[in-house]
C-alpha cells in the first residue's frame, strides 16, 4: 500500500506544479488586473470562464472520463491506439460545432450575460478558448495515462508562460481590457496545443471508430450528470450573481475564488493524478485499504490548508489585490472548506465506478445541484456572495454523503469515517474561534497552527494508517 500512495504523492506532486504555478501566475497577475479592471469588468471575464467550464464536458460527452478506463481495459477487437485517435477525433468535432455555435450566438449571449451586445466580442473570444482548451484537454490526458507527469508539467508552464505574456501584452500595451486578458488565455493555450499536436502527430492519425465512440459514451455519459452537477456547484453562481446582482458582485467573487486557489491547487493535483491511479490499482483488499487511506489523508491536509486560508484571507486579499476588492475575503474561507469536499466527493466517485455501475451517479449529482440552484436563487439576493458561498458548501456536502451511500453499495471500502469527521470538526470549530475573536495576524497564525498540535494530541495520525 506505502509504494502505491507513493506513487500517488509524486504524481499528485508533479501534477500540482504544473497547478502552483498556473495559480502563482493567476496571482501574481491579480494586483494588475483588479487595477487595469474594474469590478465589472473581472465580472465579466468570470462569467465567461463558468460559461466555457460547462461547455468543455458537454461537448467531450463522455469520452472525457471514458477515455482513461478505455486507455487500460480496451474492448475487444481494439487497441490503445484506436481510443487514443477515436478520442482526439471525436473531440475535434465537438470543438468544431462549440465553436461554430458560439460565434453565431455571441451578439444574444453577451445581450443575456453580460448586460449588452456590445460585449459580443469576448463572448467569440471565450469560444475561441473553447474550442483550444477541449483539444488541449484531450492531448494532456494522453501524457496522463501514459504516466508521463514531467511532460504534462512541461506542457503546463509552458502554456503558462505564454499566457502571461500574451495576457500583459494584451491588457496593458494593446489596452484591450477585459477581452484582452480571454484573448492572452486563448494565446497560450493554443501556442502549446499546436506543438502537441506536431508532437503527437504519428498517435493522431485520422480515425474515429464508431462503436468504440458507442461503447465510451456508454460508459462516460451516465457521469456527465455528475460533471456538470460540479459545474453548477463550482460556476453557476457566477451566471447567476450576473442575473441577480450585478457584475460588481461577480467581480469581488472571483477574487475571493482566486485568494482560495491554493486549495483548488490541492484539488486539480489530486483530481488530475487519481484517475490514472485509482483505475491501476489491482483489485485486492490492500488497494480497498489504500482508497481508505486516500480519503483521510486528503481531508485531513486538506481541511488544515483551508483552516489557515480562512483564518488570513483579509490580509491575503489586501495584499494582492486592489482596494475596491476587499469585500472579497469574506467568501475565502467557505470556498476553501467546499474545495475539501470536491477532493472527497472524487475519491468517492472514482472509487465506486470501478464497479462500472455509474449509471447510477446521476441521482446523487442531481441532488447536488438541485441544493446548490435552489439555495443560490434563495440566498444569492438576500446575502450576495456569501449567500453563494454558502451554498456551494451545503451542496458539496449534499454530493459527499450521497456519493458515500452509493459508493458503499456499490464498492465497500473500510473508510475510517470518524477520523475523517473528526479532522473535518476540529478545523471548522478552529475557524469558528478565529472568527468570533477577530484575532490579529500573529493570532491567526497561532489558531492556524493549533490545527495539527490538536490532531497530534489525539490519535489521528497515529492511526490513519493502520487500515
Amino acid at each position: 500500500m506505502r509504494a502505491d500512495l507513493y506513487r500517488l504523492l509524486r504524481h499528485s506532486a508533479v501534477y500540482g506544479l504544473a497547478g502552483l504555478a498556473s495559480r502563482i501566475a493567476s496571482v501574481l497577475l491579480l494586483p494588475f488586473l483588479t487595477r487595469a479592471l474594474d469590478t465589472d469588468g473581472y465580472g465579466r471575464i468570470e462569467t465567461m470562464v463558468a460559461l466555457v467550464a460547462l461547455l468543455v464536458p458537454l461537448l467531450r460527452a463522455g469520452v472525457a472520463t471514458a477515455f482513461f478506463r478505455f486507455y487500460f481495459e480496451q474492448p475487444a477487437g481494439t487497441t490503445r491506439d484506436d481510443v487514443v485517435r477515436t478520442s482526439f477525433w471525436f473531440t475535434v468535432v465537438g470543438a468544431t460545432v462549440g465553436l461554430a455555435a458560439g460565434l453565431a450566438a455571441a451578439p444574444l449571449l453577451a445581450e443575456s450575460l453580460l448586460g449588452g451586445a456590445e460585449h459580443a466580442g469576448l463572448v467569440r473570444v471565450a469560444f475561441v478558448l473553447l474550442a483550444v482548451q477541449i483539444l488541449y484537454e484531450q492531448l494532456t490526458a494522453l501524457y496522463r495515462v501514459e504516466d508521463r507527469s514531467i511532460a504534462f508539467v512541461v506542457a503546463s508552464l509552458a502554456n503558462l508562460g505564454v499566457t502571461v505574456v500574451a495576457t500583459l501584452l494584451a491588457v496593458f500595451t494593446f489596452d484591450g481590457g477585459a477581452t484582452g486578458a480571454l484573448i492572452g488565455n486563448a494565446t497560450g493555450t493554443a501556442v502549446v496545443l499546436v506543438v502537441l499536436i506536431v508532437n503527437r502527430r504519428a498517435a493522431l492519425a485520422p480515425r474515429l471508430d464508431r462503436t468504440l465512440i458507442r461503447e465510451m459514451n456508454r460508459f462516460g455519459l451516465p457521469l456527465l450528470p455528475a460533471g456538470l452537477a460540479i459545474w453548477a456547484i463550482d460556476f453557476s453562481d457566477r451566471l447567476l450573481l450576473a442575473r441577480l446582482t450585478d457584475q460588481d458582485e461577480v467581480g469581488l467573487y472571483a477574487v475571493g475564488v482566486k485568494v482560495a486557489s491554493a486549495m483548488v491547487l490541492v484539488q486539480l493535483a489530486f483530481r488530475t493524478a487519481w484517475p490514472t491511479f485509482a483505475y491501476g490499482l489491482a483489485e485486492s483488499a490492500e488497494s480497498r485499504r489504500t482508497l481508505a487511506t486516500v480519503l483521510t489523508a486528503t481531508v485531513t491536509g486538506g481541511c488544515g490548508l483551508a483552516l489557515t486560508l480562512g483564518l488570513l484571507a483579509p490580509w491575503l486579499v489586501d495584499l494582492l489585490a486592489a482596494p475596491a476588492f476587499a469585500d472579497s475575503e469574506a467568501v475565502v474561507a467557505p470556498l476553501a472548506f467546499a474545495g475539501v469536499l470536491l477532493v472527497a466527493y472524487t475519491t468517492l466517485s472514482i472509487a465506486a465506478s470501478r464497479a462500472g455501475e455509474t449509471a447510477r451517479y446521476w441521482r446523487v449529482a442531481a441532488w447536488g445541484a438541485a441544493v446548490n440552484l435552489g439555495l443560490n436563487v434563495v440566498l444569492i439576493p438576500a446575502y450576495g456572495m456569501e449567500g453563494a458561498a454558502a451554498a456551494t458548501v451545503a451542496a458539496y456536502l449534499v454530493l459527499v454523503v450521497g456519493m458515500a451511500r452509493l459508493a458503499q453499495r456499490l464498492y465497500p471500502v473500510p473508510y475510517a469515517w470518524r477520523r475523517v469527521a473528526g479532522a473535518g470538526a476540529v478545523a471548522v470549530g478552529l475557524y469558528a474561534v478565529g472568527s468570533a475573536a477577530d484575532p490579529s495576524f500573529a493570532g491567526a497564525v497561532a489558531i492556524a497552527i493549533a490545527y495539527p498540535v490538536l490532531l497530534g494530541a489525539s490519535a489521528l495520525p497515529r492511526r490513519m494508517w493502520q487500515r
